[in-house]
C-alpha cells in the first residue's frame, strides 16, 4: 500500500538529527515502529508530508524546516518564576522538568537559568527553531479502521487514562 495523506495507518523506523550535526537527537531503530494515523497531527507536519507517496520498505532522507517541525522559538513561551515554586528540586541550567499545564496536559520545560530568587524556564520544544534531518524507512502502511478514524488512535479507542501504545504521546 502507498502512504496516503489521510485514512492511512503508517509505521516507520526513523532517526533524526539537527541539520549540520552528526549527533542523533532521537531514533526508534531497533525498537518498536512509530505508528500513527496520517492527517491527525500525530507527527510533525513536514515529516507527514514527506511520507505521502512512499511504499512499504521505501527509505528516504528528508530535511524538515523548523516551521514544519516544532516551529520557531516563541519568546512568549519563556517565563520567570519565583524559585520557591521549585522547592525540593536540585536545579541545574539546561535540565528538563515535567509537569502539567492549566488544562492538565503533560508539559515539559527547560531550566534556562536561575539565581537565589528566580528561575527562567522555557516552554518551547527542545527542537523548536531547528531544521531537522530525518532518515526514515516505511515499515507498514494500511487503511484505517472505522474505530481508528473515530478515536484517532491506532488500534481503536485507548483505555481510560491510557495510551494507544504507539509512542505518539496520545491519551
Amino acid at each position: 500500500m502507498t502512504v496516503a495523506n489521510e485514512k492511512c495507518v503508517v509505521g516507520i523506523e526513523y532517526e533524526v538529527k539537527e541539520v549540520g550535526s552528526d549527533k542523533i537527537a532521537d531514533t526508534n531503530k531497533g525498537a518498536q515502529p512509530l505508528e500513527f494515523i496520517m492527517g491527525k497531527g500525530q507527527i510533525i507536519k513536514g515529516l507527514e508530508k514527506a511520507l505521502v507517496g512512499m511504499n512499504i520498505d521505501d527509505k528516504g532522507d528528508f530535511m524538515i524546516k523548523a516551521e514544519d517541525a516544532y516551529g520557531d522559538i516563541n519568546e512568549e513561551a519563556m517565563q520567570t518564576l519565583p524559585i520557591d515554586q521549585f522547592e525540593g528540586v536540585d536545579l541545574v541550567s539546561g535540565m528538563t522538568l515535567y509537569g502539567q499545564d492549566d488544562n492538565g496536559q503533560s508539559t515539559q520545560v527547560i531550566v534556562k537559568s536561575f539565581d537565589d530568587k528566580e528561575v527562567n524556564i522555557d516552554f518551547n520544544h527542545p527542537m523548536a527553531g531547528k531544521d531537522l534531518m530525518f532518515s526514515v524507512r516505511v515499515l507498514s502502511a494500511r487503511a484505517t479502521t472505522l474505530d481508528e478514524m473515530t478515536s484517532g488512535n491506532v488500534g481503536g479507542p485507548a483505555e481510560e487514562g491510557g495510551s494507544c501504545g504507539t509512542g505518539c504521546g496520545c491519551h
